[in-house]
């Protein structure tokens, strides 16, 4: 009888070390991934979501609750996957685009940069004084000529920000940035853009 007990108490205590080590992992990966800070942060965030899976597979096994177990069989081969997607084709994409932007600096011709970059590319203007971040560009079909790019002003985490239009003409690329010759009060006067409706030209 008391061996039971105890046995009990160790399963109860090991199910609880475990729920809470996947509540944890959960909540973590999830923040991670949410953030879309890389692609190596969301494939960090990926291998926690693992060990999330892994450590809700086994709350289950010690609470029998097959359901719980068999959908985090699924979450493990899933996060797996995402682990390959991010960690592995992405970032060495990624990384091709880096080396390719690195090279051209040495040669006499103009120097690249991924258009990636122009999807989460930080804003700064005057004395690099930050305007924003880039949301996206849009770009001619025919000439492939970069026409104007959207960028977010203020705001947090995307809540209350506002859609700036701001023409290629008068943006450079500087060191993995986007740099416009003018000061945030210059960009809170240019075309403010709905969300979800941009112009053609």
């Amino acid at each position: 009888m008391l061996k039971q007990v105890q046995h009990d108490g160790v399963a109860l205590f090991m199910n609880d070390i475990a729920a809470w080590v996947a509540t944890g992992t959960t909540i973590l990966a999830a923040c991670l991934t949410a953030s879309n800070l890389g692609s190596r942060i969301t494939g960090y965030g990926f291998i926690i979501f693992t060990i999330g899976s892994m450590a809700w597979f086994a709350t289950g096994l010690l609470s029998g609750q097959p359901a719980l177990m068999w959908t985090n069989v699924v979450m493990t081969l899933l996060n797996a996957f995402g682990v390959y997607r991010w960690l592995g084709r992405q970032a060495k994409a990624e990384d091709g685009a880096a080396k390719a932007s690195e090279k051209s600096q040495e040669e006499p011709s103009e120097n690249l940069f991924p258009a990636s970059l122009l999807t989460s590319a930080k804003v700064v203007g005057r004395n690099d004084a930050p305007l924003g971040t880039c949301v996206d560009a849009m770009l001619g079909c025919r000439s492939g000529r970069l026409q104007y790019l959207v960028v977010a002003q203020g705001g947090v985490a995307g809540v209350g920000e506002t859609f700036r239009r701001v023409d290629w003409d008068d943006a450079s690329i500087h060191d993995h940035r986007v740099t416009l010759p003018i000061n945030p009060d210059d960009l809170g006067r240019l075309t403010e853009l709905a969300k979800n409706d941009w112009p053609g030209r």
